[in-house]
């Protein structure tokens, strides 16, 4: 890519902090800082009395209200929660992580899809509607810390959806994405682990 294809790259999707920190020790305290304020609830009451609650906020489920079995394993985003929820094929593990999510309805796909593939340093295009509402944007983003999909990429059966990382750790918890579904990129090394293809994905 050019020079001038990765300044635009960075001020389009603001990487540059974000991405200085992601291979570092200062990563891992801001991610703990991010996922601690997405998991918090705020107790403090309104001026009406009423418990204000972190937009964030999400509880543990179980899988048999939306899959029939756990065969080769299940994933479960709940978009308004914010939440990834994993099942194993064995049922022995359950995982949960916070997520962003599409920026509004018209980007958000709901239902069933399956992993058709993983990538560990995933290569990014913009998708043609992308590029026409944003044609300031680069074409293509090699891996690397410029990169939208961080540092692993699960892609759907959709086409063009995928579940990936994100070196910009202020997305996780907020409606924010063109479509996809973003968690911090230790939470997505982690599910890559143990996802494997053919893994169903339910999107509620």
């Amino acid at each position: 890519m050019s020079d001038n294809g990765s300044k635009i790259s960075r001020r389009v999707f603001s990487a540059t902090a974000a991405s200085t920190l992601a291979f570092g020790t200062s990563a891992l305290a801001q991610e703990d800082a991010a996922l601690e304020n997405d998991l918090r609830l705020e107790q403090t009451p309104t001026s009406s009395g009423r418990v204000v609650r972190n937009i964030s906020s999400f509880t543990t489920k179980e899988w048999q209200p939306y899959f029939s079995n756990l065969n080769r394993g299940a994933v479960l985003v709940d978009t308004k929660s914010r939440a990834l929820h994993f099942w194993s094929a064995d049922g022995q593990t359950y995982k949960l992580f916070p997520t962003s999510v599409p920026a509004t309805p018209e980007l958000t796909r709901l239902g069933r899809t399956s992993v058709i593939r993983k990538r560990v340093g995933p290569d990014w295009r913009p998708t043609p509607s992308m590029l026409k509402r944003n044609p300031e944007w680069p074409p293509y983003i090699a891996p690397g810390p410029d990169n939208p999909l961080g540092t692993h990429a699960l892609y759907l059966s959709w086409t063009y959806y995928r579940i990936h990382g994100t070196h910009d750790t202020r997305k996780i918890g907020r409606r924010s994405s063109n479509g996809c579904i973003g968690l911090y990129n230790r939470h997505i090394a982690e599910l890559f682990d143990d996802v494997s293809v053919g893994t169903q994905v339910l999107l509620i």
